[in-house]
């Protein structure tokens, strides 16, 4: 006895109605077991993996890779053997939604209703809250090609057929009949797979017990190089290979997840809060030197230390001079809410689009400890690893211009934050000290700040606090 159970997308962010379907790992046919990874999400914040809820089949792909899909809506069917009844859709206690978000790693739904609550118009999902019936709705798709189902499968009208699966699965079976034997790696090392193209279930893997490793990989998309050299020598061409846009000619790139977000981010922010941006010139001479100072020490010898990190440690301690500078607007209650704590974030160009890593409770770590997480952060979000929870919470934040080979500019508010300053490139300039003309390394701030709750007297105090500490990181002593 079997039965058809549809998934239903969680929300795998912190309130999030969507997601785009990345990848699919499996295809109709497949075994799959509770807790595999069958799917690659990307939400406003992060790119999440999805597990099975169950152990079954495969039935159906009810949403295309590149769909976007609304929370509460079914991504796939799967056929679960031994259960009872016909209804397609399961209602998860509270415990099997607990159980699943700790597994798939994303947000824990509230309690539920009681079980005597007549609550009809909402959709019961395995994490979250799901959504109301009613106002579920769907972009059109377009038509999938047929995709033969088992021979003993019996076939359910009201469940769509799902596209044809791609040239390069990940799964293949041994023979004929059997099961699908998932290649054994890490989610890193699939992604960088994916990216360059390449076919796990064709690899051999070196790693423990047989995983492949990133090393794996590369060697392999090392010698799919070399070959495909050799072919074009040889002057034969299996493949047209890509040219470039004729000149005049446009391209459309479609909007979603990260960038999506972004940009409804800094619309909101640009036209809610009257923004000010005041700069400040600054001699970083002596920060400079204290850097390379603190790169000789043994405690920093596992992380590279730049003079982001007294920026960071500089504006905590502006922070904590200045507690307003922390704070959110609450339109809503016509109230400012000063945070008692700050979770400093940190703006990382990444190729999915800006993101915001959060170092949660910044000020109560020491400088190694700021140093480590700063370096963590910022490489886990470049590489698209980070999860909603690095993203969200944040209450001031720095943006690191100089690394782009600028001197400054007016950064734009994190929404529901009062301050963000931005670190201008550090270069030699010609600086008066003790009225000699002399060369500094120089650097410009940037302060842009909320009117509605810093006013022009305080916002000049936090950037002037930061730059006198960066002018004599003694100070940063002297004032913690």
């Amino acid at each position: 006895m079997t039965e058809l159970r549809e998934f239903k997308l969680p929300d795998a962010g912190e309130g999030l109605t969507e997601a785009d379907i990345v990848a699919w790992h499996v295809k109709p046919g497949d075994q799959v077991e509770d807790g595999q990874i069958i799917v690659e999400v990307e939400t406003a914040k992060a790119v999440v993996e999805l597990p099975s809820p169950w152990d079954g089949t495969v039935a159906r792909l009810l949403a295309e890779e590149g769909e976007t899909v609304k929370v509460g809506v079914p991504i796939i069917a799967i056929e679960v053997a031994g259960a009872v009844g016909g209804q397609p859709t399961i209602a998860a206690s509270g415990q099997e939604k607990a159980d699943y978000a700790e597994r798939a790693g994303v947000s824990a739904p509230a309690p539920a209703d009681s079980p005597g609550t007549d609550k009809p118009a909402r959709q019961a999902v395995l994490v979250g809250y799901g959504v109301k019936a009613s106002s579920t709705t769907r972009r059109a798709r377009k038509t999938p090609q047929p995709v033969a189902a088992a021979a003993a499968r019996p076939e359910t009208a009201e469940v769509p057929t799902g596209p044809a699966e791609s040239a390069e699965p990940l799964e293949l079976p041994a023979e004929p009949g059997a099961p699908a034997v998932r290649a054994l790696a890490k989610p890193p090392v699939r992604k960088l797979a994916k990216d360059l193209g390449i076919s796990l279930a064709e690899l051999a893997g070196s790693g423990p017990d047989g995983s492949i490793t990133r090393d794996d990989v590369q060697r392999a998309a090392s010698t799919d190089t070399q070959v495909r050299s050799a072919i074009l020598e040889n002057g034969v061409r299996t493949a047209t290979l890509p040219t470039a846009a004729s000149p005049g000619s446009e391209e459309r790139i479609p909007v979603r997840g990260v960038r999506k977000h972004m940009a409804a981010a800094m619309v909101s922010s640009a036209f809610t809060a009257p923004h000010v941006t005041e700069f400040l010139q600054v001699d970083v001479t002596e920060t400079m030197a204290a850097v390379r100072r603190i790169r000789d020490l043994p405690e920093y010898a596992d992380v590279r230390v730049s003079p982001l990190l007294l920026v960071a440690r500089a504006l905590l301690i502006a922070v904590r001079r200045h507690p307003l500078v922390n704070s959110s607007w609450d339109d809503g209650a016509q109230e400012i809410v000063v945070k008692h704590y700050v979770n400093l974030g940190i703006a990382v160009a990444a190729d999915r689009g800006l993101l915001v890593p959060t170092v949660k409770n910044a000020a109560e770590l020491s400088l190694p400890e700021l140093a480590r997480s700063l370096q963590d952060l910022t490489e886990t979000a470049r590489a698209g690893r980070a999860t909603p929870a690095d993203l969200t919470g944040g209450t001031i934040t720095i943006t690191n211009v100089g690394v782009f080979g600028v001197d400054g500019g007016t950064p734009i508010l994190t929404p529901g934050e009062a301050a963000i300053l931005a670190f201008g490139q550090v270069r030699d300039a010609p600086w008066v000290v003790d009225g000699q003309l002399a060369v500094r390394a120089v650097c410009t701030l940037s302060l842009s700040f909320d009117h509605r709750i810093i006013d022009g007297e305080l916002g000049s105090a936090v950037l002037r606090d930061v730059g006198s500490m960066l002018e004599d990181p003694v100070r940063m002593l002297a004032w913690n």
